[in-house]
């Protein structure tokens, strides 16, 4: 069997556990409730009591056996293909969302602002890193290194056999900035039988989970553009486009890899390829030469280019272009060293974009004096980007204050300290560094599972059971044992049940009707059936214990109460996290809200079934205060821990502890957004990851200067 079978089977098991032990909580309270304060004989107490219990049977094997059905007749039955329709739709619904996503960060990183950075890229003269070219194009496709725009780019990477290519450089060359570049063209000048182009970060490519890269393709489809999940396209999109063919895979960043690991990728991606398969790599040249010669081949058919240097006359006219009207009376000086050769340091570091900006951003949008640039001029290029880097969060928070008014995108909505940035910064690098599969992708759900929360899941456990002994004490009329029994207990499954919190991923909830109504249908149709189960046991229970009349009272209410538990707890739950092709892509923010939303709606669920369970309670004689404030805890408790999808939860969980240690604040989204909004960060789909590799490094150098290294122990799992 697959490792998806087995994963389905053992997520199968865990819900149903958790739903049986829920339920048997609820049906224990409520027998104990009325046992306690009912003088009735216990014939009649069955009325008031037990009807819980044999509903919460009911629904919890309703549950089981209706999602086993399921799961069985998915894996026996093939899955109808999506139409040429459905998959024209979800191309172009894809292409909207990627052209949205990297739009933004193409304003954010100022790449035409005034004008773009004069960086050439020539094809490699390494013979070594290039396939033979007649593999590569036919006749001669010249990446010549002259001042050619990237719809020439586009052009000549259109002209190549197999349409692959390989972006190398140094640090700071502009790979990336490149390789969005021809995102944000190939999508504008795409035709309707082209594939869409998805940059994707190469660490997060994990070869042992997908040993190909179509395999890896998909899942992060799946993960970063839900739309393409609705139920309208067909099944099983991703997979799809990716079999087709129908998506350019632009893999950013093969050098942020161990060596054995890029090795092993680009191994992997020879043998995943095949026929016209496309694609585009960005890795640094030392680190692409390395791995090329352990697996004693080039990536197959691609054309290989690199950056030409950056001369010292070409970043002095750069400069001079972005300085304001009337600029520091240092900047000429500045420029007339750069041109002159007089300060090879900072010539150095202006030979390539990420220098070029570092100095931009650090010494001419805060309109400071440079005179720091020539004092740093004849010492090392090191040096003197690490002191940019020291520079560029102070520089950055002066210069990107918040809006007054109305929301801008590239503007923060709340003033930090440049201190508090770079120390927030530096713990969100020190988790970064601390991962042993990831080291360039942070989402908010990960700070949860990043440190310990078995403490945070005893002290949540003991408050919610304390809570809920003394509702349960104070509607027994001072009863200690209902209390203390009712309290253990909610403690329990909230230990027990919040387990598997701090490693969810985040869901969202879709409430369109539109297109799904068929399976809201089914969802009505299988609350119908679980109904008339507990109507039936209902009925046999009633009659046993009571005349014509108990017997029909006992089966309307089990029945009622396991029918519509199910379909608003279960049934509609399911039905709203599916998303539609009206979602935008999923940014962290959007990810955030969602799972809020989605947990709303849950605890929502479970109150109007609290008080449903209440009201009947009510009319099987159990005293109203109790019956409809008790339904409600228990309801409120009920919403909270079902679902498979609780991150938002275990985020709230976590960013106090955080807060209280100075690693974050309490409004960390707000800090991350603000981070990706004042440059220092950017977005992948739901990840943030440093703008810049080079400040992520920065940081972490900092951090081992200062003896920090026993942040980078990995924390325990629990």
């Amino acid at each position: 069997m697959t490792a998806r079978y087995w994963r389905r089977q053992n997520r199968l098991a865990r819900m149903s556990f958790g739903f049986f032990l829920l339920f048997g909580f609820l049906s224990l309270v409520f027998y104990m409730a009325a046992t306690n304060l009912t003088d009735q004989p216990l014939g009649q107490v069955f009325a008031s009591a037990q009807i819980y219990a044999f509903a919460s049977t009911v629904i919890a094997l309703g549950t089981h056996v209706l999602q086993s059905v399921s799961w069985w007749r998915r894996s026996g039955a093939p899955l109808p293909a999506p139409t040429s329709a459905q998959i024209t739709t979800a191309k172009d619904v894809l292409a909207g969302l990627v052209a949205q996503q990297w739009r933004d960060e193409t304003a954010l990183r100022s790449l035409a602002d005034p004008e773009p950075m004069p960086l050439a890229w020539r094809s490699t003269e390494r013979r070594e890193l290039a396939d033979r070219s007649e593999i590569i194009a036919e006749g001669t496709v010249a990446f010549s290194g002259l001042d050619v725009h990237i719809e020439a780019m586009v052009r000549n990477f259109r002209a190549l056999r197999c349409r692959r290519l390989v972006i190398l450089g140094g640090p700071g060359t502009g790979k990336t900035t490149l390789a969005v570049q021809l995102v944000l063209e190939l999508l504008r000048t795409r035709e309707p039988d082209e594939p869409v182009p998805v940059l994707l970060s190469a660490a997060r490519w994990d070869d042992r989970a997908h040993p190909r890269l179509q395999d890896w393709l998909a899942a992060s489809l799946a993960m970063d553009y839900p739309a393409l999940r609705a139920a309208e396209l067909g099944t099983d999109i991703p997979e799809t486009l990716v079999a087709r063919g129908d998506i350019l895979p632009v893999v950013d960043g093969l050098d942020e890899l161990p060596d054995n690991t890029r090795a092993d990728l680009l191994a992997a991606l020879n043998r995943s390829m095949c026929g016209n398969d496309q694609l585009i790599l960005t890795c640094r040249t030392e680190q692409f030469a390395e791995s090329v010669e352990e697996i004693g081949d080039v990536l197959t058919a691609a054309a290989v280019i690199e950056p030409q240097p950056m001369g010292p006359e070409v970043a002095a006219d750069y400069l001079q272009a972005c300085l304001p009207p009337v600029p520091h009376p240092a900047w000429p000086a500045v420029t007339q060293a750069l041109r002159t050769g007089a300060a090879p340091a900072l010539a150095e570091v202006a030979s390539t974009s990420l220098g070029l900006w570092l100095v931009r951003a650090t010494y001419i949008a805060p309109r400071v004096d440079p005179s720091p640039l020539l004092r740093y001029a004849h010492g090392s290029a090191a040096e003197l980007q690490d002191h940019l880097c020291d520079q560029l969060i102070p520089a950055l928070v002066s210069t990107r204050t918040p809006a007054d008014g109305p929301v801008q995108p590239f503007r923060p909505r709340h003033a930090w300290t440049p201190e508090q940035v770079g120390r927030w910064l530096t713990y969100v690098c020190r988790q970064l560094t601390a991962s042993e599969d990831d080291t360039r992708d942070m989402a908010w759900w990960h700070l949860a599972g990043r440190i310990p929360n078995l403490t945070v899941r005893l002290w949540c456990g003991v408050g919610i059971g304390v809570v809920t002994g003394l509702v349960f004490f104070q509607l027994t009329d001072g009863m200690v044992l209902v209390g203390v029994v009712t309290g253990l207990l909610a403690a329990f499954v909230v230990i027990v049940m919040t387990g598997s919190w701090f490693t969810e991923v985040p869901g969202h909830a879709e409430l369109q009707w539109r297109g799904r109504l068929a399976e809201l249908g089914r969802v009505l149709m299988a609350g119908l059936i679980i109904g008339l189960v507990g109507a039936i046991l209902g009925w046999l229970v009633g009659w046993h214990f009571g005349d014509y009349a108990a017997a029909w009272h006992t089966a309307r209410n089990i029945g009622l109460l396991s029918g519509i538990g199910f379909v608003i707890v279960f049934g509609l739950i399911r039905w709203v996290e599916h998303p539609t092709v009206t979602a935008t892509a999923r940014s962290p923010r959007s990810t955030w809200r969602a799972d809020r939303t989605l947990t709303v709606i849950r605890m929502l669920s479970g109150i109007v079934v609290g008080l449903m369970a209440g009201l009947i309670a009510r009319e099987a004689r159990l005293p109203t205060t109790v019956a409809i404030v008790g339904g409600l805890v228990l309801g409120l408790l009920f919403g909270l821990v079902v679902g498979r999808h609780h991150a938002w939860l275990a985020y709230n969980l976590t960013v106090p502890r955080l807060a209280a240690k100075g690693s974050l604040p309490m409004r960390a989204m707000d800090f991350l957004d603000d981070a990706h909004r004042l440059g220092l960060l950017r977005t992948e789909g739901p990840y943030y990851q440093f703008r810049h590799i080079e400040l992520q490094q920065h940081l972490t150098r900092e951090l081992q200067e200062k003896g920090a290294d026993k942040a980078f122990e990995p924390v325990p799992p629990w």
